[in-house]
């Protein structure tokens, strides 16, 4: 990177799976679109120190990817697990991940969720002598003695409701996590994934903006013979599911006294994550699919070797050389143009900082308003400025000639230029209009400031001079 090596621990080749659709009760949906696409995985050491380092490695395993010219590019063309770990936490692992401009959020977001977990771990252990032998108690109760108001019944599954009591977790629910979630959201996420009880799925007595206000904590405390510094949650859903998620609550706090659980996390645009499931290790869920490596032999990674590309740090070191405005970078990178830019410097000998900024402005510009309506070959900028290098035009004409080129790659050049109404004029009948409008403009009685007049007349004769005449030398001259 510009400041640091990241190292890498494992490159793979992976078959892509299918994609869950929705989640809902019982029922998982799946597409199988993707299945089986083959994937590049990139896997780094934690090098990374702070969340905008996070993104300049992947952007950089993306670059460095695009330049081999042999990955796909577009939507869903990659993605990112990223891991985000802080001191004392553990590894939390955020899936699929699908811009790399939420990187920064997203990781931020959960280092301050890690923080705010060892806050908690910190309050109970010292409110709890003995964190393994704490547990919590619950009772079925009836929803009309604590006014609940929505217990819904869906199809034959009639719905019933438990009241859990959580000693010494007085503060602990409503505890700030990450924007819009508290403690209390780690739970219902919990229950929505093991339990299969869809949200909303639990009240509880912390709540600061009370969805039901009506709620009897009072009864719901003396039922559970409550203390003062217990917290207290109401759940509903099918009696089968409840147990379950009466356990998961209980496995869930039991891990808030030793601080971060280690798991894979979902993410959101807006930077916050939720709970997806266990992160696997020795015991995983299903067998593990990865097959023995396979050998290459050392002369086909040699002759491999002789058709790499500049490396992405090389690239941008030549482009900071070449004094290409830093605003291009992600454009060339993305699209893969050093090789094309380098091209027409070197054989063309145009100026590198002009034809940077051509491509990383210009082009962009014309890329952005026709995306996706053809797949444009750049290299037909080389071309381009080669016709009008060897024609003696002036290099202004590619900015008009380029929209019409990339809608419509196979026309000449020639054909363009006519389109454009295009007309070789030469420099000596250009000056020669100056001085009759320079008449016009003082004979209107128009402004006598030197600049004013320039202005005017650069308007008036900058459609012909395009292309005739240097657009910067024929201002120096007005």
């Amino acid at each position: 990177l510009k400041n640091k090596t990241v190292r890498l621990i494992q490159l793979s080749i992976e078959e892509d799976s299918c994609r869950e659709i929705s989640d809902i009760g019982h029922v998982r949906v799946y597409k199988t679109d993707r299945l089986g696409m083959p994937l590049i995985e990139t896997v780094t050491y934690p090098d990374c120190e702070n969340p905008y380092e996070v993104a300049e490695a992947c952007n950089y395993i993306r670059f460095l990817n695009r330049s081999t010219g042999k990955v796909r590019t577009g939507i869903g063309a990659a993605r990112q697990d990223v891991n985000v770990s802080c001191a004392g936490g553990t590894r939390v692992e955020i899936k699929g991940v699908s811009h790399i401009k939420w990187i920064p959020k997203l990781t931020h977001n959960e280092a301050f969720r890690q923080w705010a977990l060892l806050s908690i771990c910190k309050l109970l252990t010292d409110r709890v002598a003995k964190p393994a032998e704490w547990k919590l108690t619950w009772e079925f109760v009836d929803k009309k003695l604590i006014h609940v108001p929505m217990v819904p019944k869906r199809g034959k599954d009639k719905f019933k409701v438990i009241a859990v009591n959580l000693p010494h977790f007085h503060g602990v629910l409503s505890h700030f996590l990450q924007p819009g979630k508290m403690f209390a959201d780690e739970l219902a996420d919990r229950i929505k994934v093991i339990a299969c009880i869809e949200k909303p799925n639990l009240l509880h007595n912390e709540e600061i903006e009370p969805q039901f206000p009506e709620i009897q904590w009072n009864n719901v405390k003396t039922l559970l013979k409550a203390g003062d510094s217990d917290s207290q949650l109401i759940i509903w859903g099918p009696e089968a599911d409840l147990v379950t998620a009466v356990e998961t609550i209980e496995e869930r706090c039991k891990m808030a006294f030793a601080g971060v659980p280690k798991e894979t996390r979902k993410s959101f645009p807006d930077g916050t994550t939720i709970f997806e499931r266990v992160l696997p290790g020795a015991d995983r869920m299903y067998p593990d699919t990865d097959s023995a490596p396979i050998p290459l032999p050392d002369a086909y990674i040699n002759e491999l070797a002789k058709k790499l590309p500049p490396d992405v740090i090389e690239q941008y070191v030549q482009l900071r050389e070449w004094q290409v405005p830093e605003d291009t970078y992600t454009f060339i990178f993305k699209k893969n143009l050093f090789p094309v830019i380098k091209k027409i410097v070197t054989e063309l000998e145009i100026s590198p900082k002009y034809i940077g900024s051509f491509f990383g402005h210009t082009v962009k510009n014309i890329d952005g308003h026709h995306a996706g309506a053809v797949e444009f070959n750049y290299y037909l900028v080389f071309e381009l400025f080669k016709y009008l290098r060897d024609e003696k035009l002036g290099f202004a004409l590619a900015r008009k000639m380029l929209p019409v080129l990339y809608l419509h790659p196979k026309i000449d050049f020639n054909s363009i230029l006519m389109g454009l109404n295009f007309k070789p004029t030469e420099k000596a009948e250009i000056l020669t209009r100056i001085e009759f409008l320079k008449r016009v403009f003082n004979a209107h009685g128009r402004s006598k400031d030197p600049e004013a007049e320039a202005n005017w007349l650069m308007g008036q004769v900058r459609k012909i001079a395009e292309g005739n005449v240097d657009l910067h030398e024929l201002r120096q001259l007005l």
